[in-house]
């Protein structure tokens, strides 16, 4: 068999099994759930939770779990829906779906469920993070579960995926989300009850395969971006590809691999970029299941386009919570980290303005918020690997915000300015309680400041703090500043702080025009 036959053959068998898998509804006749459901699982807490299968047209389901029974006629589509009352945190419970058949869902646990979800970082493992080999030894919690979500990226809506629901254990946390893991750790440790996991994260995705293509067309603002996707669509040929790599490959091989081997092509099609595809392939599956909230790392990819994220990532989170059905649930995300060659001058930075749409995302959406990681990047690794710091800042945003521990968890953020002189006072809000004030790492003087006259020109200023929430910006070489940049570069050296040690969050006072305004493909 030829390579061209071969890829065509390849093609023909996952069309068949893509297809099979979007309409195995239609060919069901056993009641069955989607794998969101299985034995391990965890049940949110303090409210009704949904349960939904598949089963016969018209087949009666009964779903029976503690002292509780509901019951529901499956459709013409052969879909049945019920919702749990809200439960008793702890277990284990066994939840009962009965219909022709019957399935038993044992070791159910009820606490509170999180979605871990966005590119590398949040795909990047605890066996990949600092201190792998004491964290998976010290792996043992039976009150955490996990599950993940595999990677299929499509533009058809699919209702399950292949995956099923785990004791947390040394032996399969190695795998699990670092921060997700740490996150959780966190949550369980602190409220002494189960969590649940749902990890669907994948690496270099791009914020608008996270959303629906019929809310990206129904705005004009991604009318380019569509557009270059529909000419992507309309004209790419992974088969062709394919043959053309292949015929490559057995020339290398042939000449004795000599130089590079051709790398395979990836199928912007099926991959992680493409307007709604992550949406429709690892997100769809888990939309309704019972959660308290979800975390979020993401931005690397977008940042070439970050006057855009200001409206992408908030319209994001919008349709995550209207399609879920349960309000305004929490969504907490990471904030880029200090990455690439760090700048002895001030300059413009795609990064930063990136950080800047994220942080405007707070005041566009309620029950939102940001972990600033400015201190726990690596300038040559895109991929820092101290995630137990990434994981512990998100907690401290779940713990404060959704379960009422009086905690510091916010940093510092920019508030306003006043001109006095030659001089900028800058007011920040530091938080309700001590934990906010300002303070310095490392040095006494504060550094990562940046101070423009008239001439937009920005140099270098000194900084101190005064009082609790104050800081005073001047430099000799502008005798009329106007605006003030804090941490604005691709990798900022700075240190401004709060006395709990969480930093302080980067800002400019000026709305001058970024290096990224004018692209939106």
């Amino acid at each position: 068999m030829n390579s061209t036959h071969l890829v065509r053959l390849l093609s023909l068998t996952l069309a068949i099994l893509a297809f099979e898998l979007t309409h195995c509804d239609v060919v069901r006749a056993d009641v069955s759930v989607p794998n969101i459901f299985g034995s391990h699982m965890v049940l949110q807490q303090g409210q009704a939770n949904p349960v939904w299968g598949w089963a016969e047209p018209d087949e009666e389901v009964t779903v029976t779990i503690g002292d509780q029974s509901h019951s529901a006629k499956a459709d013409k589509d052969g879909r049945w829906r019920v919702k749990l009352a809200s439960l008793p945190v702890g277990g284990p419970y066994e939840l009962t779906i009965k219909g022709k058949n019957e399935l038993k869902l044992v070791d159910v646990l009820v606490g509170e469920v999180w979605v871990c979800s966005g590119q590398s970082n949040m795909q990047w493992a605890v066996g990949q993070s600092d201190d792998a080999d004491l964290e998976k030894l010290n792996g043992n919690h039976p009150m955490i579960r996990l599950v993940s979500v595999p990677q299929v990226g499509t533009q058809e809506p699919q209702d399950n995926f292949n995956g099923a629901w785990a004791v947390c254990s040394p032996g399969n946390v190695g795998d699990f989300s670092g921060v997700g893991y740490f996150f959780g750790r966190q949550l369980q440790e602190t409220l002494g009850v189960p969590v649940g996991l749902i990890d669907n994260a994948w690496g270099g995705s791009a914020c608008e395969a996270w959303v629906s293509r019929d809310r990206l067309a129904a705005d004009e603002r991604y009318t380019e971006l569509l557009g270059r996707w529909a000419a992507t669509e309309s004209t790419y040929d992974h088969e062709k590809e394919m043959a053309a790599y292949l015929a490559k490959r057995n020339a290398w091989e042939e000449g004795g691999k000599k130089g590079n081997a051709p790398g395979a092509p990836r199928n912007p099609l099926t991959g992680q970029h493409r307007p709604a595809n992550l949406y429709n392939g690892v997100l769809k599956p888990i939309i309704g299941y019972g959660i308290r909230g979800a975390i979020w790392y993401q931005g690397e990819t977008n940042a070439s386009r970050a006057y855009q994220y200001r409206h992408l990532f908030p319209l994001m989170i919008q349709e995550w919570r209207d399609d879920w059905g349960q309000g305004d649930f929490s969504f907490y995300w990471v904030q880029l980290a200090d990455f690439m060659d760090e700048s002895d001058q001030p300059q413009d930075s795609a990064w930063a303005e990136l950080r800047e749409a994220q942080t405007m995302t707070m005041a566009a959406l309620p029950n939102t918020g940001e972990a600033v990681i400015t201190d726990l990047g690596e300038a040559h690794d895109i991929h820092p690997k101290n995630k137990q710091g990434v994981g512990r800042r998100l907690a401290r945003w779940a713990l404060a915000k959704d379960y009422g521990i009086d905690i510091t968890y916010k940093s510092p953020q920019y508030k306003s300015m006043e001109t006095q002189g030659n001089k900028i006072v800058l007011t920040f809000d530091i938080g309700e309680n001590g934990g906010g004030t300002l303070d310095t790492f490392d040095v006494r003087e504060p550094i990562g400041f940046s101070i423009a006259g008239e001439d937009k020109t920005f140099v270098w200023a000194k900084a101190r703090i005064i009082g609790s929430d104050k800081v005073e910006v001047w430099s000799d070489a502008v005798a009329k500043p106007v605006a003030v940049r804090y941490a604005w570069a691709n990798n900022p050296v700075c240190n401004l702080q709060n006395v709990t040690g969480l930093p302080a969050t980067p800002f400019r006072t000026d709305d001058w025009p970024g290096v990224t305004i004018n692209n939106h493909q």
